[in-house]
């Protein structure tokens, strides 16, 4: 990878009456173990939790004040551990795809705030966002000898929308090309499983984590979890659709730049 690459995803609140109207805010505070977070709030009351330690969403709730991401009970807010839940940030190395620990190393830094991010070619306008900024240390280095920026856009829209933008720049001084695998590895509040599914992904090829990764083509007309699924599905939509019978919940994605999605 040479140069700079953008990624992001959006997924979509679902709809529900807005009340009163305020001012979106971005609050800085102190999180569990005196750990530094960024608190989003959208004018519509829908608000957004990220932690500098591993540029990490825990939190985002619409305008009702309903928990939208699963954070485990078991979740420990102590460095080195990676926080389990909310939307981790997978690189640069995706589960077990190459010779790094399980997801990469980014999940596991203290991120920074950056205070002069370049233009982003999507419009803030009515928008509660956070720039955060990630670069190698020279253990970083030691383990994957290759100099990066991440710079990481976390936006709240006027509807609840979350948007995150991801750009990676290549800054080794020679120029030498790398390349990473990367994910935003969601984890979303939903009720008993059995009451969910997935529209998008039928009929697409995808790799089965539980039979060696082998191929195979997706035959259901809908998705549904009947029992423990682990697939990345290749060459993916840029919209896909979660549906929560149960709550009457559809969770709507929309990508640019991530081809596969992962189903597990």
């Amino acid at each position: 990878m040479s140069g700079e690459k953008e990624k992001s995803t959006v997924t979509s609140a679902p709809p529900s009456p807005s009340p009163s109207s305020v001012a979106p805010s971005v609050e800085f505070s102190k999180g569990i173990n005196g750990l530094q977070k960024v608190i989003l709030r959208e004018s519509r009351g829908s608000s957004a939790e990220v932690y500098l330690y591993g540029g990490h969403v825990t939190s985002w709730k619409n305008d009702h004040g309903e928990e939208l991401l699963f954070l485990s009970s078991k979740a420990i807010f102590k460095p080195p551990k990676a926080i389990r839940g909310g939307i981790p940030i997978c690189f640069p190395q995706f589960a077990s795809h190459g010779t790094l620990d399980q997801h990469g190393f980014a999940r596991n830094r203290f991120w920074a705030v950056d205070e002069d991010p370049p233009p982003f070619p999507t419009n803030t306008l009515n928008k509660a966002f956070v720039d955060l900024i990630l670069k190698p240390s020279e253990e970083d280095m030691k383990i994957w000898p290759h100099s990066f920026e991440y710079r990481l856009r976390i936006a709240l829209g006027p509807g609840g929308d979350l948007m995150l933008t991801s750009r990676i720049r290549n800054t080794n001084s020679d120029g030498k090309p790398f390349s990473f695998t990367f994910a935003y590895h969601t984890y979303f509040s939903v009720s008993d499983i059995s009451e969910v599914r997935v529209e998008g992904l039928e009929t697409l090829d995808y790799l089965d984590n539980l039979q060696n990764k082998e191929r195979f083509t997706e035959q259901g007309d809908a998705l549904t979890f009947e029992s423990e699924v682990d697939k990345i599905y290749l060459s993916t939509p840029t919209k896909i659709a979660i549906i929560d019978h149960e709550k009457k919940r559809t969770f709507v994605l929309r990508k640019d730049g991530l081809p596969d999605a992962v189903r597990c």
